[in-house]
């Protein structure tokens, strides 16, 4: 009773009180807000897994990270600068480019205005060792295209679906139509592997996960990775913070809290 804890639960976080098992929470390290706390768990464990359990992420080699400027994307970097000499590509905005260069990010590529795949071909032919996939739909199968022999694609969401505020069925149909499919005897032709990533299907898995959390933790406490916080609302502005990442204008975490920093509070007072 009392400790300050970090919790991993699949769904029901956008409320006051929750309860979670035991063993699902974790201690916080010495010196860490709880809107870090609230930032770290998700996101640093589906990049430190698929980077180092899937992708077997090595020195010299080289990771092309999609949505860079996002929560797991900015885990990953992080994550990747712990390795000698990684190679990062990036994909986000132009707005998000000097950010990326400042965290470590060797190529950062606006996605918007130019194919990734051809940009990264220009600057390394072969391709990469690693495709962090989030996207989904055709862009697996430019994932897959863009591996270096014995090099890695691992897939864990499909963004291509979320298009905007309202659901889009030509959207969601056309990335169920191009979604990326091969067969185990194709792959033996390409040494290449394809992986899934799915942490809420992890959950039952408690020791795995309870090893992931020590290693970042002690990553944390030496100062090697820090959750980048974007912005922080109370509950009632709810509808703008979903804006905010909607329409793609944050890097890092959009973190929800019951109510306004008390700062915030004071000078709605004033």
């Amino acid at each position: 009773v009392g400790d300050k804890v970090m919790v991993l639960a699949r769904s029901g976080l956008w409320q006051e009180v929750v309860n979670v098992p035991a063993s699902h929470t974790f201690p916080m390290p010495e010196g860490m807000s709880f809107e870090e706390a609230a930032a770290l768990l998700v996101n640093y464990i589906t990049a430190y897994m698929i980077l180092f359990d899937f992708g077997n992420l090595r020195p010299n080699q080289s990771v092309l990270i999609h949505m860079a400027a996002g929560g797991v994307g900015i885990a990953a970097i992080q994550l990747c600068k712990t390795v000698e000499n990684v190679t990062i590509f990036g994909t986000a905005s132009a707005s998000k480019h000097e950010y990326l260069k400042e965290s470590g990010v060797a190529h950062p590529i606006d996605y918007r205005t130019m194919d990734y795949a051809e940009e990264v071909r220009k600057i390394s032919p072969k391709g990469v060792d690693i495709v962090l996939d989030p996207l989904g739909g055709s862009d697996t199968s430019k994932a897959f295209n863009l591996l270096k022999p014995m090099g890695k694609v691992i897939t864990y969401g499909v963004a291509n679906l979320l298009t905007g505020q309202k659901k889009n069925l030509m959207a969601m149909a056309k990335t169920w139509w191009n979604q990326f499919s091969i067969t185990a005897l194709q792959l033996l032709h390409q040494n290449k592997a394809v992986c899934g990533y799915h942490l809420g299907y992890l959950d039952e898995e408690v020791e795995l996960l309870r090893s992931v959390v020590a290693k970042l933790v002690n990553l944390y406490s030496q100062g090697k990775i820090k959750p980048k916080i974007d912005s922080v609302w109370p509950f009632d502005q709810v509808a703008e913070a979903m804006k905010q990442m909607q329409e793609k204008k944050n890097v890092g975490k959009v973190i929800l809290v019951p109510e306004a920093p008390k700062e915030e509070a004071k000078k709605a007072e004033n």
